[in-house]
């Protein structure tokens, strides 16, 4: 049996004994007469980020059919905010190597993500999948290597408080039980998100932790496999949609928003990015050091770092979270095993050392690649973002860095191997540009190198200026009395509980 397939945990992978990238309309109809399936659902991300639902029943053969092949309508005008109600007929399609049997569903179901297409039967250019998918192409047109990417996935649990086995506030990071709560819950998620096709690394409680109006309020984190970003983007869109629904049948509430009060961790949505080609990764070099080819990429990130959070932080609480002292980045610099930077090259497995053999006298690491675990991470985008347009506007920014003339320099420039909020490297810190600290100034961020973004096709002047309308539409003088009223941050958290 092929060792990928064996233990996958996605039913119709398993069924089909082939991976789900290679699936056919064929293989759908046929696991559909052959598994008792009497449902079909489309989800289609919409223009809030969220995933939205078709259902239909299957009445005979020719329907199946003909929903597989020629998709539906749907009033676009009600999905996207720059699509009008004059011209809003849309069609969805299903893409067959997203296909999962519906761990929810009472009757079996059979459910895939859809792309859009407009009146002309083309993809809609504006769409997030389509938006991501042509930055991937242009990246792999440009660099010739792959844009792969995973996420860490931070969100609170939160239900009513208890006194038993309480948690040391801020304290949570990798808890066991009894004193983290939620474990249970969340090896639960990690299941039924690998039944829908997640390719999880691991999962584990998170740094925060409190206590707040008689709830408890505990951090989690879901961390995925670096796959390609198309499918990257899929996996976490489906995994928020699976922590909230299981969280519904658990009678807890589970917010990604990224800041619920001050003082206390936020949660944010780290990318963790690896680039490709034949399938080694070029994030290291001959040497197992870091490439010159990581270091483009990583520039072009450090260049267009504040018009990301355009994407990466949408809503004013996205600003609570990008504050000094708080693990979560406020300057435009990257640096090895640093928190305190916007990109972050974790630590690898470089060293020459045979820890499994120290660990496990008589057994050896023997063969493995560990040149494959190395990546870079960015680290300030959060829950409130669109996960399509986010990776799209990253696989860009580390294209525009093969881009530059200068990249290497500007990589070398922004390198920083100090806590740079540590009193004795304030002269570092003032020699760094700063993220924005607000939605207004995020779009004027975006504005200013919106050619960028729009090159290649990637993404289309009516979605940036969409983007900047949004962002543009909140009151910077309210996020910055929010900052010193508690209240009003309160009621800025509430609006956005459930962002994203």
């Amino acid at each position: 049996m092929d060792k990928h397939i064996a233990l996958n945990k996605n039913e119709v992978v398993r069924y089909l004994q082939k991976p789900a990238r290679e699936f056919t309309k064929d293989d759908i109809i046929r696991f559909v007469c052959e598994n008792g399936i009497e449902m079909v659902k489309f989800m289609y991300p919409a223009g809030d980020g969220r995933l939205k639902t078709l259902n239909f029943v299957i009445n005979d053969l020719d329907y199946l059919e003909t929903i597989l092949s020629l998709g539906e309508r749907v009033d676009g005008s009600s999905l996207f905010p720059f699509i009008g109600a004059g011209s809003s007929d849309l069609y969805v399609l299903p893409r067959f190597r997203t296909a999962f049997v519906d761990p929810f569903a009472e009757i079996p179901t059979l459910t895939m993500l859809c792309s859009y297409f407009d009146k002309d039967g083309m993809p809609l250019s504006s769409s997030p999948e389509c938006t991501l998918h042509k930055a991937c192409e242009a990246f792999e047109q440009v660099t010739g290597m792959r844009f792969e990417a995973m996420g860490e996935l931070e969100y609170y649990v939160i239900s009513p408080a208890t006194d038993l086995y309480p948690a040391t506030d801020q304290k949570g990071y990798h808890e066991s039980g009894p004193f983290a709560k939620y474990n249970d819950f969340r090896t639960l998620c990690m299941s039924y998100i690998a039944r829908t096709g997640g390719r999880i690394k691991y999962g584990h409680s998170e740094v925060g932790n409190f206590t707040l109006n008689g709830l408890n309020y505990e951090q989690n984190e879901i961390e995925f496999l670096p796959v390609d970003a198309e499918e990257a983007a899929d996996q976490l869109v489906l995994a928020k949609w699976v922590i909230r629904n299981l969280a519904a049948a658990s009678n807890y509430d589970v917010t990604f928003a990224p800041k619920i009060t001050t003082g206390k961790a936020g949660s944010g949505l780290h990318i963790h990015m690896r680039i490709t080609k034949d399938g080694h990764n070029m994030v290291l070099d001959g040497d197992r050091r870091l490439s010159d080819d990581a270091r483009r990429a990583i520039a072009g990130i450090m260049k267009l770092a504040p018009a990301l959070t355009a994407f990466g932080n949408t809503n004013p609480t996205s600003y609570f979270r990008l504050v000094p002292h708080q693990e979560a980045p406020t300057n435009v610099c990257w640096g090895d095993r640093n928190r305190s930077v916007l990109v972050r090259v974790p630590l690898g497995w470089t060293a020459d050392a045979d820890m499994c053999a120290t660990a496990n006298p008589g057994s050896s690491a023997g063969d493995v690649d560990a040149s494959q675990k190395q990546t870079f991470e960015i680290r300030s985008a959060d829950g409130s973002a669109n996960v399509y347009e986010l990776l799209a506007a990253l696989a860009v920014a580390a294209r525009y860095g093969f881009e530059l003339e200068n990249a290497l320099e500007v990589a070398e420039r922004t390198y920083v191997d100090v806590n740079i909020h540590s009193a004795e490297n304030a002269d570092k810190l003032a020699a760094l540009d700063s993220l924005p600290v607000n939605c207004k100034q995020s779009a004027d961020c975006l504005q200013q190198v919106r050619e960028v973004f729009e090159a290649h096709d990637v993404f289309s002047p009516g979605k940036l200026d969409d983007i900047m309308v949004r962002l543009r539409a909140f009151d910077p003088e309210q996020s910055k009395d929010a900052l010193r009223d508690p209240q009003l941050m309160q009621a800025l958290v509430t609006r956005y509980f459930h962002c994203g």
